[in-house]
This record gives C-alpha cells, structure tokens and sequence, in this order.
C-alpha cells in the first residue's frame, strides 16, 4: 500500500509571555540560542528610542548576540497603535520564518500581542484634533477626568484600561466619538487571526511574593541607575507629551520632577505601580488560549530547560505530520 503524502509543515511561533520581571527576556534569549531564533519585541515602551533606564530593554549586547526586531525603532514623539504594531510584527514573523529561523515573540503589552495573532477590528481612522483637545484636557483636569468620559462612553473599555493609560484612553474615546458605539462592540466585528503558523505560547507565573521581590528591586536600580536624570533629559527634550513619560517608572520620576513626591515616595509609587501592572498582565494572559504555563523565572535552569523541551518536542510533532 503506498504511504500517504506528508501534509506541507507550518512553521512554528514561539510566544513568550508573562508578568513583568517574570524573565521573559531570558527565556527567549535562553530559546533563541538553542533554537537559531530571532526575537520579535511586544513591549510597547521599548520600541522607543532612548528611553532606557526605565524599560529594562535587552542589553546591547544581547541585541549583538541574538537579532532583535522592532526595539529602538520609534521616535519618542510618535505613537503607535496596536493594529500598526501588528502589522510590522507579522511581517517581521513571515520573514524570520524565510530565512529559515525561529521567531519568537517576547513582551508584556497584552493588547499589542492579541493585535498580533487574533487581529483587531478596522478602527476609525485617528483624529489629531480629538486628540489634542483631549490631551488638553488631561493637562487641565487630570487623567481620572479623561477615564470618566470613556467610563460614560464604554464601561467595558474603561474597566480594561486603567485611567493612567493616556494614549490608550484617548484612542478609546477616539473610536467611540467617531464610529459612534462602544469600542468593545467593534473588537467583535472584522478581525482577522494569524494563520500560517503553529503557534507554541510559553506562559511564565512565578510565586507571586518572589515577583513582587523582584519588581520592587528592579524598581530600586532603575532609580539608582539615574532614571530621574533620564527623565529630565528626555523631558527638555522633547516635552510633557512624549508617549513613554507616562509610562509605569517614568510617570513617578516626571511626579518628583513636578514636586509633587520626594524621591523615596516616588520609588515607593513606583513600585506599587508595577506590582499592579503585573495583576493585570496576569488577569489578561489567563484569557489567553492554549497557553503551556511554567511555575517559576525565566531565567531558572529548570524553566530555560523545560522550555526547550516543549519547543522540541512541537518541532517533533511537526516533523511527523
């Protein structure tokens, strides 16, 4: 009897995710070595260019050892939207996969990530006008003021976004004033998932009292290392508005620039806004489908080691379709 003729391969995505401080860099550089992979970023803040200190960015020399895509690559007065991102990120995917090597994608910014593989709905198109009269007001009245506006115009939305989420919060109301219903009803509506790819989603949870000890120490060295110079430099330079200011470490550098904390209660403000921003990756990665999830860091041996396991063993199963 003839044998059946093997189906064509997909090649594989490997996905990186987690809380942040959880190591997810390690583990995908720790992937990337074994593997001959290349690494897509899904942090939004680290796609900036010379916003450093506060980002925890691969080193140069980790970029130098193993090719790094879409870190670095915006300028700090630019803004980019989830679908844009997605747009890039798949390209830079199918690319990877020509050259004949493992991409893997690696970052903490959930929405980016779900633009990415299950694909967004076609949104308004943006309003610089809108924008700029909402960002006035934030100036004006505060971010909470902004959020109550979204929590009148779309409840889900507001309760997915927190208020200190300026662009994301402006982009909602955005879409609500101009399409004329709530955002959270569009997301159902003409998205378009990635296909082509078998797509291995490696989810890291460690012991939520040793994550804690880790960000709040991370936390400690960003300041030691010189963030509340970093920001003031980046401040004169580029103004109020930049995107990543309002991002988690740099927003409580710009509070103690302002005077309005001391560097002690900055650091402290800091941490607790990290510590909160990693419930929230978990709330939302929990939704994530298919997700083989790792008791401990990325940077653990064990963790690296059962990695590689599972990236072989889905290579494994490949081979034999």
């Amino acid at each position: 009897m003839p044998s059946l003729p093997k189906l064509d391969r997909l090649p594989l995505l490997v996905v990186v995710l987690g809380p942040t401080a959880s190591g997810k860099t390690s583990l995908a550089l720790a992937l990337a070595r074994k593997f001959d992979g290349e690494i897509v970023n899904c942090d939004s803040v680290a796609m900036y260019r010379e916003f450093e200190i506060g980002t925890a960015k691969p080193t140069k020399s980790e970029r130098a050892e193993v090719p790094h895509h879409l870190v670095d690559c915006l300028d700090p007065q630019a803004e980019v939207t989830a679908g844009e991102y997605a747009r890039q990120a798949r390209q830079i995917v199918s690319e990877i996969t020509e050259r004949n090597r493992l991409p893997i994608v690696c970052g903490g910014t959930g929405l980016y990530l779900r633009a990415m593989l299950e694909g967004l709905f076609a949104g308004p198109q943006r309003s610089d006008e809108l924008r700029d009269r909402l960002r006035k007001r934030t100036n004006e009245r505060g971010a909470e003021y902004l959020h109550r506006i979204l929590r009148r115009l779309d409840p889900t939305s507001a309760e997915r976004i927190h208020s200190n989420d300026i662009p994301k919060v402006i982009r909602a109301i955005e879409v609500c004033v101009a399409s004329r219903q709530p955002m959270t009803e569009l997301w159902q509506q003409g998205r378009e998932s990635l296909t082509g790819f078998q797509i291995l989603r490696l989810g890291l949870n460690p012991e939520r009292e040793a994550l804690y000890a880790r960000i709040n120490r991370r936390a400690e060295q960003m300041f030691e290392q010189g963030l509340i110079a970093e920001t003031e430099t980046l401040l004169a330079k580029y103004g109020p508005n930049a995107w990543p200011l309002s991002s988690l470490g740099y927003r409580q550098a710009m509070q103690m620039l302002r005077g309005e904390l001391d560097r002690e209660s900055a650091l402290k403000a800091a941490q607790q806004a990290h510590r909160n921003y990693a419930k929230r990756q978990m709330t939302w990665y929990r939704r994530e489908p298919d997700v083989d999830w790792m008791a401990g860091f990325g940077d653990d041996g064990a963790v690296q080691a059962a990695a590689k396991a599972m990236v072989e063993a889905q290579r494994q199963r490949d081979e034999l379709t």
